[in-house]
């Protein structure tokens, strides 16, 4: 890096100058860190594409005394007090630390011990392919025109009205399923019948005849397939966890007062 004896002798004057400003107080003093500067023109280069030039670094140094003159100015009016966005980043900034304090990844024990414990949380639902011809509430007898279209050869034959998520569904759960037609829809696919037309079923939207052509049942993964995903989730876990117990662990030492007097 360019002249490191300027760049340490713009840190000493900046330093001083501020020292003075603050009539030496003890409390008013700016420690710079080598490391605090070199991740700030680290951060400099990977945003810039090179090496900052000497009056570069020095504005770099000068913005972060001054960042922090203001910051230290702002605290003592007390303006982080009852600021919402201040508290939020704060509180998120100690949970990041209390979270990123276990480095330690799971074991492999560790992980069957969480699948087996968590396994529903895993389970693969019934999945569902299928075609349907809709039949609209808006339209006149859209149950008697639904029932018409099917003839005794299982098929669907008259004229169905469009379907704002279309005609064929390819391996979709029942909860997907309740999503795109209404919460009470899956309950037609209960022991489904395949490769026949049946119907109508009504919607949310007007009544459904149904081709069902293929059936999936629900299983648990092999714990091989998805150990990755439970890794993540442990960790995770345990990252909350790390954050619960030092709330824990410190909330004793508050006391909350609220008014009993106030009206929500």
């Amino acid at each position: 890096m360019k002249n490191k004896v300027f760049i340490y002798f713009i840190i000493g004057i900046l330093i001083y100058l501020v020292d003075i400003g603050l009539n030496s107080d003890e409390e008013k003093n700016i420690y710079i860190s080598d490391q605090e500067v070199i991740s700030l023109i680290n951060a400099w280069k990977s945003q810039v594409g090179r090496e900052p030039t000497d009056n570069e670094i020095s504005r770099i140094i000068n913005n972060l005394v001054q960042e922090e003159i203001l910051y230290r100015e702002a605290l003592s009016l007390g303006l982080e007090r009852e600021d919402k966005i201040i508290k939020r980043r704060l509180a998120q900034k100690i949970s990041f630390l209390k979270q990123e304090s276990l480095l330690k990844e799971p074991t492999k024990l560790e992980i069957s011990e969480f699948y087996k414990n968590n396994k529903d949380n895993y389970f693969i639902s019934d999945s569902f392919t299928f075609t349907h011809h809709f039949f609209s509430s808006d339209n006149i007898n859209s149950k008697e025109r639904a029932l018409n279209s099917l003839d005794k050869n299982n098929l669907s034959l008259s004229k169905s009205d469009p379907f704002f998520l279309g005609k064929n569904f390819a391996d979709i759960s029942l909860e997907e399923i309740n999503s795109n037609f209404g919460n009470e829809f899956s309950l037609y696919f209960k022991n489904p019948q395949i490769n026949e037309w049946i119907g109508p079923y009504k919607s949310s939207f007007g009544y459904h005849n149904l081709f069902i052509s293929n059936y999936t049942p629900g299983f648990y993964p092999n714990i091989n397939d998805i150990y990755k995903q439970l890794e993540v989730d442990l960790m995770q876990v345990n990252r909350d966890n790390a954050v619960s117990n030092f709330i824990k662990e410190v909330s004793s030492e508050y006391s909350v007062i609220i008014n009993p007097d106030l009206k929500i």
